[in-house]
């Protein structure tokens, strides 16, 4: 059984994204540019949505760096109920149910999954309990009522324990979590 490790980056506010706030909000560096060219170094199967795949497959030709042909090259599959083709190679479009084909997928896969953004993906498979991983990469901003697409909006609740963590750049603060599958405390 492969794991699934959910990917997302985020305002400390809990936003995926503002209105007016570049990629990586702004805060790219070099131990950021790291660590993800690492992770796409190594094997794995990429889970995307529909919107995530065409923002990333759509960039303009000068924002395609290193890591945009990395991605490029990972396997990678785009649930989608509209898709009708895909340009990125190594990319094949599923119309079936999320969280059965995930689940087959862990199971069947040579492996580990991971999600990039895709933030509907990834609340639907916390909520299905087959997330292994959870990453959050925490930028140091509040991004305030320029926020768009609350991470975890209608997430269910979920216990987590503390795997990892680190700061890169001195700035950026990179969390790993297990969802424990216990009940979260209540008062």
């Amino acid at each position: 059984m492969q794991t699934l490790t959910v990917d997302m980056f985020v305002s400390v506010d809990g936003w995926a994204g503002g209105a007016t706030s570049p990629g990586y909000f702004g805060y790219f560096g070099p131990e950021l540019e790291e660590w993800i060219t690492t992770e796409l170094a190594l094997p794995q199967l990429v889970i995307l949505g529909r919107r995530t795949y065409e923002a990333l497959a759509g960039l303009p030709q000068q924002a395609r760096d290193a890591s945009w042909h990395w991605t490029t090259e990972l396997s990678k599959v785009v649930f989608s109920a509209t898709l009708k083709t895909v340009s990125w190679p190594n990319t094949r479009i599923c119309r079936d149910d999320l969280i059965t084909e995930v689940s087959r997928l862990k199971g069947d896969s040579d492996v580990p999954l991971r999600t990039m953004g895709s933030l509907s993906v990834a609340r639907q498979l916390l909520s299905a309990g087959l997330v292994d991983r959870l990453r959050l990469m925490t930028f140091p901003l509040l991004v305030g009522a320029s926020g768009r697409e609350p991470a975890f909006a209608d997430a269910t609740s979920a216990d987590l324990e503390l795997v990892d963590h680190r700061a890169l750049d001195g700035r950026v603060l990179l969390v790993e979590y297990r969802p424990t599958g216990r009940d979260i405390p209540r008062g």
